[in-house]
């Protein structure tokens, strides 16, 4: 055993290796125990261990996770989402994928899935296993709150609308999967229409009336007005739909009609999904400024 190998590998590993790790470095049991002994190392969870002078971080706490659940262990999920850099913090309990052959005991503050992943779904990612980016945008789109803005947000600068459709092909009988498709529909669809649709569904059932769509003013075709009281209503989809030339062309088109006496607001298809009350709530206040 050639301890700058081990030291070399927990630094690249946050702190953290496995018992197997180890093994194969050379360390026999009796000297992994020595470390935790003499408290050099601390165990976090089976048959894995930190350094004492680490802090058992996030990013430790997901590599542990993983490799407690042994061979062939992939963090997945939102897991693997936090892990590719799309959400702000991990969520727990953390989220493992392990072969469908394999049976292993519970693992505190860790969620573990039996199933046969396709090579091309695992890659490395600093040292880790976890599933590709596309599947985990897929699986954690539809298990977090909130989850199609992450799906937009990866559409916009780390994935493709094509590159989800062959890993959710790929993957069509895993949890979730009949959720995922909606939202890749949504997306495929760009929301501009289908968001306009929700709003109109929206105002029939709370009772707002005195609405028309696509009125024209100064040239431009408003999706949904209230003529008298010039209140003009935006429909976006999503993001990943508008390029910067849109994107300008939309801020100029409203810095004019509000110069003209409209009361402009703009709402999203991840408004209109998951922020309804509000967005009736700012229609009513812009409405009620206007009497």
């Amino acid at each position: 055993m050639t301890p700058r190998a081990v030291h070399a590998t927990m630094a690249r590993q946050d702190g953290v290796i496995s018992r197997e790790q180890a093994t194969r470095l050379g360390m026999t049991q009796k000297s992994i125990s020595h470390r935790v002994t003499t408290g050099e190392w601390r165990r976090v969870s089976r048959g894995v261990y930190l350094r004492a002078d680490r802090e058992f971080a996030a990013a430790a706490q997901v590599r542990a996770a993983v490799f407690a659940a042994g061979e062939g262990a992939v963090a997945d999920g939102p897991t693997a989402a936090w892990w590719h850099g799309l959400m702000d913090r991990p969520v727990v309990p953390h989220c493992v994928t392990i072969p469908s052959s394999r049976r292993i005991r519970p693992i505190k503050g860790v969620r573990v899935r039996h199933r046969t992943l396709h090579p091309a779904d695992i890659v490395s990612r600093r040292h880790l296993a976890v599933v590709g980016l596309p599947l985990a945008v897929l699986e954690a789109s539809v298990a977090i709150p909130r989850g199609a803005v992450l799906m937009d947000r990866a559409l916009q600068r780390y994935t493709t609308l094509a590159q989800l459709s062959v890993v959710h092909e790929r993957n069509a009988g895993r949890a979730g999967a009949s959720a995922a498709a909606r939202l890749l529909s949504a997306a495929g669809e760009g929301g501009a229409s289908e968001a306009e649709r929700m709003l109109l569904r929206l105002f029939r059932r709370a009772g707002v009336t005195g609405w028309q769509v696509h009125v024209r003013s100064l040239g431009f075709e408003i999706d949904v007005a209230f003529v008298r009281e010039r209140v003009a209503i935006e429909v976006d989809g999503w993001s990943w739909h508008r390029d910067a030339e849109r994107f300008a062309r939309d801020g100029a088109r409203q810095n004019i009609l509000v110069n003209a006496g409209w009361h402009v607001l703009r709402y999203t298809w991840h408004d209109l999904e998951y922020e309804s009350d509000r967005v009736l709530a700012e229609v009513a206040t812009a409405l009620r400024r206007a009497a």
